[in-house]
């Protein structure tokens, strides 16, 4: 494949969403999606029977969840190779980084999404290097595979990301946009997540010339890979100094394609460390360590939201720029406005990667200046991507070329307006609700406003929120909402009171201010955890097999789940 030419990608997303009109590209895109499945049997279990127009597709397809295709899926995954939601039999299957009641979801993948995911990724870097140029150059990506288990019917199920990964079409086009890993392949799929985190970091310091950006999938990730910097930063040193891996690092094959790249450089060694003493609480590591880099890139939004003010502070100088918008189900849009900070970021939809529906959703009349979060919603029909208003809120609905058909998301947006005839959406929040305990309903990201509200009252202490989760305490009556903290270090008990009474104040649902009064629901509980917990957490989420490149720190602790509780 040619190197990626940015201007003639920008230049075919201009035409696709313009001079040909989004409208008419969905309605190809549809079609051939339809005409490639024709065969499938979920299409015509509806009736559809070879039909690819938009009108008998609506009127046959029912809007599904994950539960509606799951008994296909679980087919796939026991040896049927019929065609069962796609023509092609489904070889591979991604595991969800989210989950549907606590357990996570299996997903059709196939060439069709690694080819939408390089269309995505290649149009947003055209835009990206629009405003930030980088010329030929490496990217410090802290990127991990995971376990890759063969289902009874012998497919292969593994992650989503790791299922890009592995495949080499997806390396040549990452090379292609300048982002190729400064680790070898051996770094990226090791089985311990810790030792190859270390030597994503020692990579990264031998090319540091060379890097050009800094990656991870999620901003979670990123932090976390800085944190662990602090603690590990002189061992990185001695061990460029010496051109000696650490012993820490103990698996073969990561020590073996480690130790070919990494020689005695005691100048290199002498410059980190001089540089290292010199910062002042690590605010500008990222530029320091790594002068030729641009920007910092990753997911950035919704629940990873709370990341930024930490990334910031690592980041320096550098620009923070949120990663594209899509799921382990299917891409939506790219970040064509990359200036744009990661709270105020849209994402264009690009018609070519799927066909898009919209559920208009309408706040019922004296709720209109509730949190968007946490409402129910009046729905109306779907309407098409060029059917949308700017300033209304919809759920997103996606068909895709991996054989899922008016599947919904879960994911609340918001048209903030329009590039050529494709809306620029903004994503709002998921839609599933995280606290409830009678009439209240509140989301994550109503957590998510609670918690930055009470973290003010941290600040004046100089403490840092590590991170935060949340439980319904319904064991006692009334019931509550618990909060759980963990803390940079000690915070008084005055201090941890006046957090706990801000965190009260702060959910707004009618509901729940309402069952305060009349005590329905009791006084919130502030939980301090301590240092530590939740690399417990994160260390418990690989062991059950999960990649830390999907890990997501879950906001709620389901009562049943008595390990992580």
């Amino acid at each position: 494949m040619p190197i990626c030419s940015c201007e003639q990608t920008i230049n075919e997303f201009e035409t696709l969403t313009r001079d040909r009109d989004a409208g008419r590209v969905q309605q190809d895109t549809l079609r051939k999606i339809l005409e490639l499945n024709a065969d499938a049997e979920y299409l015509n279990h509806y009736g559809l029977n070879g039909r690819a127009d938009v009108e008998s597709y609506k009127s046959c397809i029912p809007l599904c969840v994950h539960s509606d295709v799951e008994p296909y899926i679980q087919r796939i995954a026991d040896g049927d190779t019929s065609p069962l939601l796609t023509g092609k039999p489904v070889t591979s299957l991604s595991l969800s980084s989210g989950t549907t009641q606590g357990k996570p979801k299996f997903l059709p993948f196939n060439d069709e999404l690694l080819e939408t995911t390089l269309q995505i990724f290649q149009t947003s870097y055209a835009f990206r290097n629009r405003e930030y140029p980088i010329g030929k150059g490496k990217a410090l990506q802290f990127i991990y595979g995971s376990k890759q288990v063969i289902t009874k019917g012998g497919i292969l199920a593994t992650t989503a990301t790791t299922n890009l990964y592995r495949r080499s079409r997806y390396k040549e086009g990452m090379k292609d946009i300048q982002s190729q890993c400064c680790s070898p392949d051996e770094v990226v799929f090791g089985p311990d997540f810790h030792q190859s985190l270390y030597c994503h970091l020692l990579c990264g310091l031998i090319y540091s010339d060379e890097v050009h950006q800094v990656f991870s999938t999620f901003a979670h990730s990123l932090v976390h890979a800085f944190q662990t910097f602090e603690e590990v930063w002189e061992d990185l040193c001695a061990d460029i100094r010496d051109g000696v891996l650490s012993k820490k690092v103990t698996v073969p094959s990561i020590r073996e394609a480690v130790t070919k790249i990494l020689k005695p450089n005691p100048e290199l060694a002498e410059s980190i460390h001089r540089k290292c003493i010199g910062l002042s609480n690590w605010y500008g590591v990222i530029p320091a360590l790594w002068p030729n880099a641009k920007y910092v890139y990753g997911i950035m939004t919704g629940s990873m939201e709370p990341y930024l003010k930490k990334l910031r502070h690592y980041a320096g100088h550098l620009p923070l720029i949120s990663a594209d918008y899509g799921a382990s189900e299917g891409w939506i849009g790219a970040n064509i406005n990359p200036t744009l900070p990661p709270e105020q970021v849209t994402y264009a939809v690009h018609p070519q990667t799927g066909y898009f529906e919209f559920i208009p959703l309408e706040k019922p009349k004296g709720q209109e200046l509730e949190n968007s979060a946490s409402i129910h919603y009046i729905e109306s029909d779907p309407v098409g991507l060029t059917e949308v208003k700017i300033g209304k809120i919809y759920e997103v609905v996606i068909t895709t070329f991996g054989g899922l058909y008016r599947y919904r998301l879960g994911d609340i947006v918001k048209v903030a307006g329009f590039h050529n005839s494709t809306p620029e959406l903004q994503f709002i929040c998921r839609r599933s609700l995280v606290l409830s305990i009678n009439i209240d309903k509140n989301t994550e990201k109503d957590l998510q406003l609670a918690v930055e509200e009470a973290g003010k009252l941290l600040e004046a202490e100089k403490l840092e929120i590590v991170d935060f989760t949340s439980f319904v305490e319904k064991s006692s009556d009334p019931g509550r909402y618990v909060i759980f903290w963990e803390l940079s270090s000690d915070a008084s008990e005055d201090v941890l009171r006046s957090c706990a009474n801000c965190l009260d104040l702060a959910f707004v649902d009618a509901g729940y201010v309402g069952s305060r009064k009349i005590r329905t629901i009791g006084p919130l509980e502030l939980r301090i955890l301590k240092k530590g917990t939740f690399e417990e957490i994160l260390d418990y989420f690989l062991s059950l097999g999960g990649a830390v490149s999907q890990f997501k720190t879950p906001r709620f602790v389901n009562p049943l789940n008595i390990k992580r509780l």
